[in-house]
């Protein structure tokens, strides 16, 4: 990576014409701080390929080192080895740094509660507001001492445990799908296997699905008895070479920016058959008038041209992290768009329709907001200086806009650090482009 040249804000330029061209996102996130995790608890030593080198999976390896876990990790080629604790954590005591990584602390929260001692996770101001008492409150059904620090159930987070031995937890899926996915990775690692059952509106669905395949690739056994009932055998996880796919929420935005400009773009390493909802956009994008072309050929790939030139009514729930990156393409349409059903969007990073509604307006679109959603009625744009709120996703969306209006400033562009520190290199390269004002500094910590 490039030498880190700190600049407060980053101005778009308009590109030339049709965006055209071929892209391979990076690893996934949500894929490697899953297989991070099954293979510190695995039996034997793990060799991950292909994983993302960003904030979000540093701070999930640091965390897994501060428990005892031997991560070695070589990020100039993508590759992490993992020498697994076979379920038992070997530090009896740790403080977990989790930064603004809002998967790290619900997984490693779970992770803990295995060992014998006391964890205390913490991160930002924002995650000491990000709600994560269901979770603890389903460790506590187990017999662990789970305790948040700061109100509504918000980190910092302590355990106290002496071994989860397993059972039977009942688990809120209306909030994070996180919370369930963490729980679901211990399972295999107690004496007596993982009844979980779901309640309430399960939200993401497609990482719930994304969660089982990851942990049965590690040898895991996680069946679902019905839509609500998971049953996880004790069986323990082993060592295994695991390739990581590309990342499906970085890819949407190279598809959005070809939907905006008439252009066309090829997803190298993603198809029908990946385990990401969120190539689900596409599907979005085509309901919107543009063409995609799925490859089925073993190295798989996707193309999306033409124009969204239409307005739609669309439940985002199962692709909610795509939901910045639509509203932007609405912008461009001809008529209305509505998108429901993300209500716990609010609980992100940043809340991602109140604050995404107020930087759309900025930029001169009509913006209807409801608890659950929000609908952007096309109207003329302008040139307006963007917040990102520390929120990787609002700064790469809301650049797109960018692309096609002049005078559009993206402030704090580093936050794309979080889960894409190339983007701005990736972004400049693709539209042609100058954005040599900004370079990627190395992902923290």
């Amino acid at each position: 990576m490039t030498p880190h040249q700190p600049v407060p804000s980053l101005e778009i330029p308009c590109c030339p014409g049709p965006i055209t061209g071929s892209i391979r996102p990076p690893g996934s996130k949500s894929i490697t701080n899953r297989a991070l995790v099954c293979a510190a608890l695995a039996a034997g030593e793990s060799r991950l390929t292909g994983v993302l080198d960003s904030q979000d999976t540093r701070v999930m390896a640091a965390g897994l080192a501060a428990l005892g876990i031997d991560v070695d990790a070589n990020w100039q080629r993508d590759e992490i080895r993992v020498r697994g604790c076979s379920g038992a954590i070997p530090a009896s005591s740790a403080s977990i740094d989790c930064a603004a990584s809002g998967t790290t602390i619900r997984f490693l929260s779970a992770v803990c509660s295995l060992g014998h001692g006391v964890y205390r996770l913490d991160g930002t101001p924002r995650m000491r507001k990000r709600p994560i008492g269901d979770l603890l409150e389903a460790l506590q059904s187990l017999g662990v001492g789970a305790t948040a620090e700061s109100p509504r159930g918000c980190p910092p987070v302590v355990i106290k445990s002496g071994s989860l031995v397993g059972g039977s937890a009942r688990i809120a899926g209306n909030v994070s799908s996180q919370f369930a996915s963490g729980l679901a990775m211990v399972g295999p690692c107690t004496g007596e296997g993982l009844s979980l059952h779901f309640s309430g509106q399960l939200v993401s669905l497609p990482y719930l699905a994304m969660t089982r395949r990851v942990m049965e690739s590690f040898g895991a056994t996680c069946r679902a008895i019905d839509e609500r009932t998971w049953w996880i055998e004790p069986s323990g996880y082993r060592g295994v070479d695991y390739r990581i796919e590309p990342d499906a929420s970085a890819a949407s935005y190279f598809a959005a920016a070809a939907a905006i400009t008439g252009g066309s773009v090829r997803i190298e390493g993603l198809g029908r058959s990946s385990m990401q909802g969120d190539i689900g956009f596409c599907n979005a994008v085509a309901r919107m008038g543009c063409t995609v072309n799925w490859e089925d050929s073993p190295e798989e790939g996707v193309t999306l041209s033409g124009r969204a030139a239409n307005g739609i009514d669309i439940d985002m729930n199962a692709i909610s992290d795509t939901v910045p990156t639509l509203a932007v393409v609405a912008l461009f349409a001809t008529g209305p768009t509505t998108i429901r059903n993300v209500a716990h969007i609010r609980d992100k990073e940043t809340d991602r329709i109140g604050d995404l509604a107020t930087e759309l307006r900025k930029l001169g679109a009509q913006v209807d907001e409801r608890p659950d959603g929000l609908t952007i009625h096309p109207a003329p744009l302008h040139a307006a200086e963007i917040s990102t709120y520390d929120d990787h996703r609002m700064a790469m969306s809301l650049a797109l806009a960018g692309l096609l209006v002049p005078g559009v400033r993206i402030l704090d562009p580093a936050c794309v650090g979080k889960t894409f520190p190339d983007y701005w290199a990736r972004l400049a390269t693709i539209a042609r482009v100058d954005l040599s004002a900004y370079s990627a500094s190395p992902p923290a910590p």
